[in-house]
């Protein structure tokens, strides 16, 4: 669940570290769990297995993760950034620092992998693919999770006034920095042809947004505070507008949506 965007010598766009980083991370959870563990259940996560979470992000599904398979199974942890996943770790939880786009996978075998909110920022996500199907055993399972921010870019599709009119402009904002830092704005709605044309059987797919949820207003709020400095140095944005987009959301009833999270997952051969 990582959302560090790499840019040429840029830095990251939005780095773990900071601290809206750890709120943008509960408000994932918040609007994003139910899916997910849904979407593990079906897929048989259960006692004994041996599950690898990418880009973990914080520890909401880590944590779920070990409490489904319990003493006999075990949970790998990785993230480029492991400062806000770290508390997960325990007698069957491995929490390791690991970029999934250029290193080998920490293991093989594993009978579940999962990443969500991930691949989209990956520089090289053919390799980071490769290597997640390479870890799964045979009949093993892979569910990746990923926003298609293009497909519905709206932060406020009700645009029916100027705080509104406000919103949606800074979004594209927030959409032009991530495509210039090599985010694939399009990534979701591309994952069941890429799992078929990876080799997995039985692949399928759904996708999920909210259309109004006070934890969209927190991600917003997060992610504008974070990116703040990046809008206004790129001239996306003024500190005025930006002033005036976070009053809004804190005081006016608006009605906040995200990108959809579009689900796809499949069995190895």
């Amino acid at each position: 669940m990582t959302h560090s965007a790499h840019g040429e010598g840029d830095g990251y766009l939005l780095d773990n570290r900071q601290t809206e980083a750890g709120e943008r991370f509960d408000a994932f959870a918040t609007l994003f769990d139910p899916t997910t563990f849904r979407h593990l259940e079906a897929l048989g996560a259960g006692p004994g297995l041996r599950c690898w979470e990418v880009g973990a992000g914080g520890t909401s599904v880590v944590s779920w993760l070990a409490e489904r398979v319990g003493p006999t199974g075990r949970v790998v942890a990785t993230d480029i950034d492991t400062s806000l996943v770290a508390a997960a770790a325990g007698p069957t939880v491995e929490v390791r620092v690991h970029d999934v786009g250029a290193e080998e996978p920490p293991g093989e075998g594993f009978d579940l992998v999962h990443a969500r909110l991930v691949l989209v920022h990956v520089p090289d996500r053919e390799r980071a693919l490769r290597s997640m199907i390479s870890a799964l055993r045979p009949g093993g399972r892979l569910l990746l999770e990923d926003a298609d921010p293009a497909l519905q870019p709206l932060l406020c599709p009700d645009e029916h006034g100027p705080a509104e009119e406000l919103a949606n402009r800074l979004r594209r904002g927030f959409r032009r920095l991530l495509a210039d830092r090599g985010a694939d704005l399009s990534y979701g709605r591309r994952l069941p042809r890429l799992l078929r044309e990876a080799g997995l059987r039985q692949v399928e797919a759904d996708a999920y947004f909210p259309v109004a949820s006070a934890a969209c207003t927190a991600l917003e709020s997060a992610t504008i505070r974070q990116i703040r400095p990046r809008l206004v140095a790129a001239g996306l944005a003024t500190d005025e507008e930006i002033d005036r987009h976070l009053t809004n959301i804190a005081s006016a009833p608006m009605d906040l949506t995200t990108a959809p999270m579009i689900s796809a997952w499949g069995q190895r051969p």
